[in-house]
C-alpha cells in the first residue's frame, strides 16, 4: 500500500537518508520499498509498504523521520537564500568575517551538530521540535508533500522559529567576542604590572565561601578590597570581583585554588585560567592548609 508520495525538483538529493531510514525499519522487521519516477522536471518517490505490518505507529515514525529530512533541506535553502541578508540587515555592526563565523555557529545549531551545550540549547532544541512538527503537520494532512511547493508556500511558518534561534545564536556570539576581548585587555593589564606578590593561595569552601592568603599564610582579601575601593570610591562589589581586581594587581607568579569543585562560577575560574594560564594550578580541597576565613559576599563601601 502507498504510505507517503513526495515530490521534488532534480536539485534536491536525499535518497541515502530514505535508505537509513529503510533499514530502520528492517531491524523492526517492517519493509518498505521505493518507487521512483519523473513527470518533466518533477521527480517522485512513492513510498510503499505491506498492508498487514502497517498502522499509526509505523506511520508516526516514517513521517517524524520524514519530517527531519525535511526540515534539513529547508535549512540549507534559508541558508544559501536567505540567512546572509538577514544577518547583514540585522547586525549590520558586524564585520564581514564576524558575519561569516556567526553564519557557520548558527547553521551548527540549527542542525543540532553543536557539541558544546549552553544555557540557550533547550530554547534552541524547542524550536527546532516544533518546526518539524509544523512539517510533519503538513505531511499528515494528505501524506503527501511537494518539497519545492513547501519552501515557497509554507516557508513563513518556519521563518520566525529560524529567526529567533539565530538572534540567540548572535546574543551568545557578541557576548563571548566581548568576554575575550576583556580577557585580552586584563591579560595586558597582567604583563605590563610589576608582581607585587609571588604565590596567591584561593580556597573554595563548599559553601563556596573563599580564602585568599600569600605564601606565608597573611589575610589577603581586605588588601584587596582596600585597593579597589581606593580606586573606584563608593561601589558595591562581590567576592569574584575582589579577587579578580587584586588578582590583576598584584600580578602573582603563581595562583594555587584549592576546592575547584566547590566553586558555583565557573566563569569566575575560566577568567582567572585565561587570563594567567599556565600561572595557575588546581590541588584538592582536602589538601589545603587550614586557614583563617576572610568572607564576604556583597559590600558596600565608600
Amino acid at each position: 500500500m502507498l504510505i507517503l508520495k513526495l515530490a521534488y525538483n532534480e536539485d534536491l538529493t536525499f535518497s541515502y537518508e530514505l535508505q537509513e531510514l529503510r533499514e530502520l525499519l528492517k531491524k523492526k522487521d517492517i519493509l518498505i520499498g521505493f518507487v521512483e519516477s519523473i513527470e518533466g522536471k518533477t521527480h517522485i518517490i512513492k513510498m510503499i509498504c505491506e498492508e498487514d505490518c502497517y498502522n499509526e505507529k509505523i506511520k508516526e515514525i516514517i513521517n517524524l523521520y520524514v519530517s527531519n529530512i525535511l526540515y534539513r533541506i529547508v535549512i540549507d535553502n534559508y541558508r544559501k537564500k536567505e540567512m546572509f541578508e538577514f544577518l547583514t540587515d540585522n547586525y549590520f555592526f558586524l564585520k564581514q568575517h564576524e558575519i561569516f563565523e556567526v553564519e557557520d555557529e548558527i547553521v551548527k545549531v540549527l542542525k543540532y551538530e553543536e557539541t558544546t551545550k549552553n544555557e540557550d540549547s533547550m530554547y534552541c532544541l524547542n524550536r527546532i521540535n516544533s518546526m518539524v512538527e509544523k512539517i510533519k503537520e503538513c505531511i499528515s494532512e494528505k501524506q503527501e508533500i511537494n518539497i519545492d511547493g513547501f519552501i515557497t508556500f509554507r516557508m513563513r511558518k518556519l521563518r520566525g522559529d529560524i529567526e529567533k534561534i539565530i538572534d540567540k545564536v548572535v546574543e551568545r556570539y557578541i557576548v563571548e567576542k566581548e568576554y575575550k576581548e576583556f580577557v585580552k585587555l586584563l591579560k595586558y593589564f597582567v604583563e605590563i604590572q610589576e608582581c607585587k606578590i609571588e604565590e596567591i593561595n584561593i580556597i573554595i569552601e563548599e559553601n563556596n565561601n573563599y580564602i585568599i592568603k600569600n605564601r606565608e599564610g597573611k589575610d589577603l582579601y581586605y588588601d584587596f578590597l582596600k585597593e579597589i575601593t581606593a580606586e573606584q570610591g563608593r561601589i558595591e562589589l562581590n567576592t569574584e570581583d575582589v579577587l579578580i581586581s587584586g588578582l590583576i594587581t598584584n600580578a602573582p607568579k603563581n595562583i594555587i585554588i584549592y576546592g575547584k569543585e566547590n566553586c558555583t562560577n565557573k566563569e569566575f575560574l575560566d577568567t582567572i585560567e585565561n587570563v594567567f594560564g599556565d600561572k595557575v594550578s588546581f590541588r584538592e580541597f582536602g589538601s589545603a592548609f587550614k586557614l583563617k576565613k576572610i568572607i564576604a559576599k556583597n559590600i558596600d563601601m565608600y
